[in-house]
């Protein structure tokens, strides 16, 4: 079953700059996904499209049975999001944020507090429940912004450099989570620039540079293609 379907998508922006071109590809069900390339190949601008945040210029792109051009609403309400370099509701405490999001995706009170404490836990954040969003550290916001992604357990997630800001064991403690999470058959569609991250967690890997698709690769086999390899790690933006 294929949960997304891409086809000759086009974006280019008031200014000229050509972000997504003739862009097309699936992903099945239950699939890791890793969207891979250097800092400006187009991979936020193709996490926006596929979620419904902005109009293309051409081409289709079903999610879930939803035209995410048309039916964007529809998309958001059934997915998961975590943006790159965004940050939870500055006014809020993290216990509020959760409460807010609890409404929003109308989980029940007793399997909301459930999960929140599951999360706090896990991130240790317990000690920062109350404590404002603002005040939080970016690596603290990150793990709020993370948990809160997650509390309505979507079928289908997108991630965009989810493991930003975090320190070397949460990193470890979330990669673990998104395997145990992917294996009960979810969707896991992860942006990242980072090479290693996305060899690591995902099982196929769409290579973007300047807006394009220009391969996609099952991870067991891109030690086989030097081209796709070099062509990342030769630039600055992009770890290994």
């Amino acid at each position: 079953m294929v949960d997304i379907n891409v086809n000759k998508i086009s974006k280019t922006y008031t200014n000229g700059t050509k972000a997504l071109e003739d862009v097309s590809f699936e992903i099945d069900s239950g699939e890791f996904y890793g969207l891979i390339g250097v800092n400006g190949a187009g991979k936020t601008t193709l996490i926006n499209a596929l979620t419904g945040q902005i109009k293309l210029d051409s081409g289709e792109i079903s999610v879930l049975g939803f035209d995410a051009s048309t039916e964007g609403e529809k998309v958001r309400a059934n997915v998961g999001i975590l943006p790159e370099k965004e940050s939870p509701l500055s006014f809020m405490t993290p216990e509020e944020y959760f409460d807010f999001i609890g409404d929003v995706r109308g989980i029940e009170q007793k399997e909301l507090n459930k999960k929140v404490n599951s999360w706090a836990e896990r991130l240790d954040l317990v000690d920062e429940m109350d404590s404002m969003n603002r005040h939080l550290s970016r690596g603290q916001q990150q793990k709020v912004l993370f948990a809160g992604t997650f509390l309505h357990e979507p079928e289908v997630v997108f991630i965009d450099e989810p493991l930003a800001n975090l320190d070397p064991i949460i990193q470890e403690e979330l990669k673990d989570y998104l395997r145990e999470y992917n294996n009960k058959g979810n969707t896991i569609i992860l942006s990242t620039h980072h090479l290693e991250v996305a060899t690591e967690l995902c099982e196929k890997l769409g290579v973007m540079n300047n807006g394009t698709m220009i391969g996609e690769h099952n991870v067991e086999d891109l030690d086989s293609h030097d081209d796709i390899r070099e062509l990342l790690t030769n630039n600055g933006d992009l770890d290994e």
